[in-house]
C-alpha cells in the first residue's frame, strides 16, 4: 500500500473592507470544499436576522468576552465599530492538529495578531472591490445596515485598504467566479507546502532505502 503523508492543517484568512465580498467568497469555499471549516468568532454585536449563536458567531456580552481575554483563550482579538470580535483558541489548535484547514472571516487587526501567534500556520488573502462607487454600490444592496452605519463602513474603507501589503494574497474581487477560483487556487498550493507534511523527511529516507 502506498504511504499517505500527513498534513498539518492550515488556517486561510479572507479580508477586506465591508461589502468587497469575503464573505461570499468565503461561503463558497466552505460550500466546496469538505476538508474546510469556518473558525466561529465570539463577539460582543447583536444577532442580524438569521443568524444562529454557535454557527455565525458565538454572542456573548462584554463580560464574558472579557473573562475569555484574560484566560488566553482567544487567538485574535479586535474592536470594529463599538463591538468586539475574538476567535477561541480550542476548536481551531484542535482542527489544525488533525490537518483539518480553518477559514477565517476577520479584519487586519485580527490577522496581525494571528501572524503574531501562528505565523507558520497562516495564508491571508486581502479581497478588494474593483471600484470605490462598486463597493458603496454592495453596501447600499445589502440593506442589513442604516445609512449611517453604511456611510461609516465607507469611511473607513479607504484605512482597511491600506493595510494589503501586510497580506500573502491580493485580489480584486471583479467577478466572483474568478475570485474564488483564485483563493481555490491559493488552497490547493499552500496544502502541498513542504513545511506542512509531517513526517516528511522520515518519509523521503524511507524512499532512498527502498522501502
Amino acid at each position: 500500500m502506498d504511504a499517505v503523508l500527513r498534513r498539518r492543517g492550515l488556517m486561510l484568512v479572507l479580508s477586506s473592507p465591508s461589502g468587497a465580498g469575503k464573505t461570499t467568497i468565503a461561503r463558497r469555499m466552505l460550500k466546496d470544499d469538505a476538508n474546510l471549516s469556518m473558525s466561529v468568532s465570539a463577539t460582543t454585536r447583536s444577532k442580524r436576522p438569521g443568524e444562529v449563536s454557535g454557527v455565525d458567531y458565538h454572542f456573548v456580552d462584554k463580560t464574558d468576552f472579557n473573562l475569555m481575554l484574560n484566560r488566553g483563550e482567544l487567538l485574535e482579538h479586535a474592536r470594529v465599530f463599538s463591538n468586539y470580535y475574538g476567535t477561541p483558541r480550542g476548536p481551531v489548535e484542535k482542527a489544525l492538529s488533525s490537518g483539518r484547514d480553518m477559514l477565517f472571516d476577520i479584519d487586519w487587526q485580527g490577522t496581525q495578531q494571528l501572524r503574531e501567534a501562528a505565523r507558520e500556520d497562516l495564508v491571508s488573502v486581502f479581497i478588494l472591490p474593483p471600484s470605490t462607487r462598486a463597493l458603496e454600490e454592495r453596501l447600499a444592496k445589502r440593506a442589513q445596515d442604516p445609512p449611517e452605519v453604511v456611510a461609516e463602513r465607507m469611511s473607513k474603507a479607504a484605512d482597511e485598504m491600506s493595510h494589503w501589503p501586510e497580506y500573502d494574497y491580493v485580489i480584486v474581487n471583479a467577478d466572483l467566479e474568478a475570485s474564488v477560483h483564485q483563493v481555490k487556487a491559493i488552497l490547493t498550493a499552500e496544502r502541498a507546502r513542504r513545511d506542512r507534511l509531517v513526517g516528511l523527511g522520515e518519509f523521503v529516507r524511507g524512499l532512498r532505502a527502498g522501502h
